[in-house]
């Protein structure tokens, strides 16, 4: 593989274009790592206080833990359970245990500073009694360490919260270009950011564009892009979102997006509608889960009737949006 020439390289491993630029050389591409290396003056070396021999073993070292990492399967989730701990006046949570499947919805409803973030955060943490609330993640049936072993490099959950700001300085196409040469062959790529774009652009309402710099996106964009990403190009399987519905997206279709690519999504949220829409929603009050309630027949009615008046309030929401004049509430049905 160290022997194929920058091209080919290139062609298989679309990302090394990062590390190779950090040379700040002029590589002939029709020439391998080392024969370029080769052509350098000694004052090249010197600068990098290495030898051509270590700086072809580093490279060499990238390539197979970047390889590695691309031809790595995901290891499968088949479920997430949430093991009790305490609440923050120490008494014990009253609950056996929570699973969770991949295509599922959890809502997280609770008072403000009732500790929603800090269930995400044991979520994320694949808590092990290492954290305030005393509480078990166990993906699988199995303890942090333990799939660590079996999982190495992978990253099994992807979170999105309240406040995201990008900070690279590109746009929207190559930011998601990047992303998508993380994970599969060059001829993919173009087909995947334009799937991830067009979804972004739906969930966004507000348009942008693929030239738009990621820096100038509005809140709501950023969320809708990443949203699209976590559930396109991330591998994730597990993703954990912290109250963005008012970040002026369309989140039940967000929500549909995510659990269409199995993924399992744990939302702490604020929007009745959104609680009613997950298949189950943890309530919370003074740190500790005191309920887990599984929606049933009657609030699947309740649900719709609500989705009804969220739509009215969307419609009423866009028109003011637009400068228009509203008379009556009425007129939104």
């Amino acid at each position: 593989m160290i022997d194929k020439t920058i091209r080919e390289l290139k062609e298989r491993y679309p990302y090394i274009k990062i590390y190779l630029d950090d040379f700040d050389l002029c590589f002939d591409e029709g020439k391998s790592f080392e024969e370029n290396l080769k052509e350098q003056p000694d004052s090249f070396f010197e600068q990098r206080k290495m030898t051509i021999g270590e700086i072809v073993d580093e490279f060499k070292d990238y390539l197979e833990k970047a390889v590695a990492i691309l031809n790595e399967n995901m290891e499968r989730v088949d479920h997430i359970t949430v093991f009790p701990g305490k609440g923050k006046d120490g008494a014990p949570e009253a609950f056996e245990k929570i699973t969770v499947q991949p295509g599922e919805i959890i809502a997280i409803v609770g008072e403000t500073g009732s500790g929603k973030s800090r269930l995400l955060e044991d979520i994320e943490w694949q808590a092990e009694k290492d954290t305030p609330t005393g509480r078990t993640v166990m993906i699988n049936d199995m303890p942090k360490k333990e799939r660590k072993k079996l999982s190495g490099r992978q990253r099994m959950i992807a979170q999105l919260s309240q406040n995201m700001n990008f900070v690279l300085d590109m746009n929207v196409d190559e930011f998601l270009t990047m992303h998508a040469e993380c994970f599969v062959g060059k001829a993919e790529v173009p087909g995947l950011v334009e799937k991830v774009y067009e979804a972004a652009i739906k969930l966004s309402g507000e348009k942008f564009m693929p030239d738009s710099s990621i820096t100038g996106l509005s809140g709501g964009q950023s969320r809708a892009l990443m949203i699209a990403d976590c559930a396109y190009i991330s591998r994730a399987p597990i993703i954990l979102i912290d109250e963005i519905e008012n970040a002026g997206i369309d989140i039940q279709k967000a929500m549909k997006i995510l659990v269409g690519s199995e993924k399992i999504v744990f939302i702490a949220t604020h929007d009745p509608v959104l609680a009613l829409f997950a298949n189950k929603r943890i309530v919370i009050k003074n740190g500790a889960i005191c309920n887990v309630i599984e929606r049933n027949e009657e609030e699947e009615k309740a649900l719709h009737e609500a989705e009804k008046l969220d739509r009215q309030l969307l419609l009423l929401r866009n028109r003011i949006r637009a400068g228009e004049i509203i008379s009556q509430f009425g007129e939104m049905a």
